[in-house]
C-alpha cells in the first residue's frame, strides 16, 4: 500500500472522529435531558406531563423508526441551511445528530426506570426536590447504564459515519466506497474495515471498563 493510500487512511479516520466525536457531544446534551424527561414525566412522575410525554415519545419514535440513510436524503435543505451544504464532513455531522438525539434519549430513559422506585421515595421523604432527586439519585444510580448507552451510541455513529459516504459525507465510509469500490481496490477496502473494527473495539473495551467502575454491585478486587 503506497504511503499517499496510506495517507488517505490517516485522513478519513481523522474525519471519521471528528463527525463520531462532535454527533455524540451535540447529540448527548440533548437526548440525555431528554431521556431524563421522558423516564420522569409520566402520570405520577417527578415532573408529571402526560401529554407532553406521549408527544414527545411519539416524535422519538418516529425519528428512531426512519432508517438513518433515508433521514440523511430527507433533510439535506436543512442540513444546507445549518452546515451550509449537504456534502462533506460537517454537513454529515447534522444529520448524525439528528438521528443521535433520540437514540441517546430512550436509551438513557431506559436506564433511569432500571433505579429502584424505593430510592425516589426515600428521596421525596428526606425532603429533596425533584432535581435533587433527579441529579443525586436518578443520574448517580443510572452511570452504569447512562455509560453502556452512550458506548452504544458511539458505536452506532462509528458506522452510521461509514454510512453517510456513500453519499459524499465524507470519512471512512467515502474512502471505502472511492477507492475500495469504484476503483476496485480491495487492499483499501480491507484497511477500512480493520479501522472501523479497530474503532469499534476500543470504544466497547472502555465504555465497558467504564461502566464496571462506576457500578456500585461490582466489588473492586
Amino acid at each position: 500500500m503506497s504511503p499517499e493510500i496510506m495517507w488517505l487512511i490517516v485522513k478519513a479516520t481523522g474525519q471519521t472522529l471528528h463527525m463520531v466525536c462532535i454527533a455524540t457531544f451535540a447529540g448527548s446534551i440533548l437526548g440525555v435531558p431528554l431521556g431524563v424527561f421522558l423516564a420522569t414525566s409520566g402520570r405520577g412522575e417527578l415532573f408529571a406531563a402526560p401529554v407532553a410525554n406521549r408527544i414527545l415519545g411519539a416524535i422519538v419514535n418516529a425519528t428512531r423508526s426512519t432508517p438513518f440513510i433515508i433521514l440523511v436524503v430527507a433533510i439535506i435543505p436543512f442540513t444546507r441551511l445549518v452546515a451550509g451544504t449537504s456534502i462533506g464532513t460537517n454537513a454529515a455531522i447534522v444529520p448524525l445528530t439528528i438521528a443521535t438525539v433520540p437514540f441517546v434519549a430512550r436509551l438513557v430513559e431506559s436506564a433511569i426506570r432500571e433505579v429502584d422506585p424505593g430510592l425516589i421515595e426515600t428521596g421525596r421523604a428526606m425532603g429533596a426536590t425533584p432535581f435533587q432527586i433527579v441529579w443525586k439519585v436518578l443520574l448517580a444510580e443510572a452511570r452504569p447504564g447512562i455509560t453502556l448507552a452512550l458506548t452504544l451510541t458511539i458505536v452506532s455513529l462509528i458506522g452510521y459515519s461509514a454510512m453517510v459516504g456513500a453519499i459524499g459525507g465524507g470519512g471512512l465510509g467515502d474512502l471505502g466506497i472511492r477507492y475500495g469500490y469504484q476503483r476496485f481496490m480491495p487492499d483499501v477496502m480491507a484497511a477500512v474495515v480493520v479501522v472501523l473494527i479497530v474503532l469499534v473495539q476500543a470504544v466497547q473495551s472502555a465504555g465497558d471498563r467504564l461502566a464496571r467502575r462506576f457500578d456500585k454491585r461490582i466489588r473492586p478486587r
